[in-house]
């Protein structure tokens, strides 16, 4: 197994989700995620078959494509809803993928990743989706290399006789909630999804980043994706964002910039680093906006949105810093920027002038408790805990609910 990735997990095993004591026999109960290893054949031995409309369990990645709106559930697949009115999304089906963390649609084919495949759906008939395309053991990272067997992860409560959780091989993982705007190519047509995305289009070309590496594909024939390479980008990726043929990349101690103009072989331009946090990113013509936040897996109790000045893409500058109480996601449109405040709400700011961008709050909704958004073509569109809900944001500073789809449990946001 590669020693950077176990050692995170080991990191992270430290986190508890809850506990309970049993004052009579002073045992305790935690629940955590256990590891689980697969063996990729029996996974696709398995035929994917769309399943009737479910009730979303725990909301992952959301996605905008025409008129639908697609929601991940992080491990299980995705959900399908007819979205032609806002106010009242219609839930269609289910695909059930293993290991389905991420999506992405470009000319009415969707892919996702199965594990460490990646699968190509022909949806241009939505209520007859269909397999097309499996590309096998591209997403490695997921591999324990002594085995070849896949990593995943099942929900557990297990016991204990110490108030303190430990164990060796068990980590505590709870998969991320990530959500990209993207370009649209002549002669292709792509979705829209949201900043902290690890799928991306551009230019024929589908891109997709793990903890460490960036992969690229040639979808310049949607229906037959075909791995092109892969790309080392060092410790600790997390989101990719595509704008006027570069890659902004988030990690955990900085944004990356990549040229790709050869989209077969994008190439770094520069590297702005900040302190160790977790780090989504948007951009437009001159700046990036960036969310640094504090949680459990962002250690450094930073709780700020930075404004990059990126004009000279080879050397991006700190414009300036603002303080936030814990800002997740983040998306732009025209002059106006939404973020997603996690458990605290959702903010609205007229970034027209980025030096006083505090100064230009437009609305806080704190009930609306966030983690990602979309800045679609009919509505914005916000994920949290609760579920997934919709505004009409033609006014940016008075925000109207049109619908929310809610899920059966929610989850607190970290």
């Amino acid at each position: 197994m590669n020693s950077r990735f176990l050692s995170v997990l080991l990191v992270l095993s430290s986190i508890l989700i809850f506990s309970c004591t049993d004052e009579v026999t002073s045992t305790y109960s935690f629940r955590t995620m256990m590891p689980v290893y697969l063996e990729m054949k029996d996974v696709r031995a398995k035929a994917i078959s769309v399943a009737p409309a479910q009730e979303i369990e725990e909301p992952g990645k959301i996605y905008i494509y025409k008129d639908y709106l697609f929601i991940n559930e992080p491990n299980q697949g995705i959900h399908i809803y007819d979205n032609k009115n806002p106010a009242n999304p219609i839930n269609l089906s289910f695909i059930p993928i293993e290991g389905n963390v991420d999506l992405a649609i470009n000319s009415d084919i969707l892919y996702a990743d199965n594990y460490v495949d990646l699968l190509a759906f022909d949806i241009s008939n939505i209520r007859s989706i269909r397999l097309v395309k499996r590309v096998e053991d591209v997403f490695t990272h997921l591999y324990q290399h002594s085995t070849g067997k896949v990593i995943t992860f099942k929900d557990t409560v297990i016991t204990s006789e110490g108030p303190r959780w430990e164990y060796d091989n068990m980590w505590l993982v709870r998969p991320g909630m990530s959500l990209t705007a993207n370009m649209a190519k002549a002669a292709q047509s792509y979705g829209t999804g949201g900043s902290m995305a690890r799928f991306t289009l551009m230019e024929g070309h589908l891109f997709a980043v793990d903890q460490n590496t960036l992969r690229v594909f040639d979808v310049v024939n949607p229906a037959e994706p075909k791995f092109v390479k892969p790309i080392d980008l060092g410790w600790g990726i997390e989101t990719i964002f595509p704008f006027q043929q570069k890659l902004f990349i988030g990690s955990n101690r900085g944004m990356h910039i990549y040229d790709a103009s050869t989209p077969s072989a994008p190439t770094r331009m520069a590297v702005y680093e900040h302190v160790l946090s977790c780090d989504p990113v948007v951009v437009n013509e001159e700046h990036a906006f960036v969310t640094l936040r504090s949680g459990n897996f962002c250690v450094n109790g930073v709780n700020e949105l930075h404004v990059i000045d990126i004009k000279d893409p080879y050397q991006p500058k700190l414009k300036k810093a603002y303080p936030m109480l814990n800002p997740h996601g983040l998306g732009l449109a025209e002059q106006f920027l939404y973020v997603a405040e996690g458990k605290h709400g959702l903010k609205s700011f007229n970034v027209k002038d980025v030096l006083s961008i505090d100064k230009n709050q437009l609305e806080f909704l704190p009930s609306m408790k966030s983690v990602d958004l979309i800045p679609g073509p009919k509505s914005l569109i916000v994920i949290g805990p609760d579920g997934v809900c919709q505004f009409d944001y033609s006014n940016p500073a008075a925000l109207k609910k049109l619908s929310c789809i809610q899920v059966k449990d929610p989850i607190e946001v970290s």
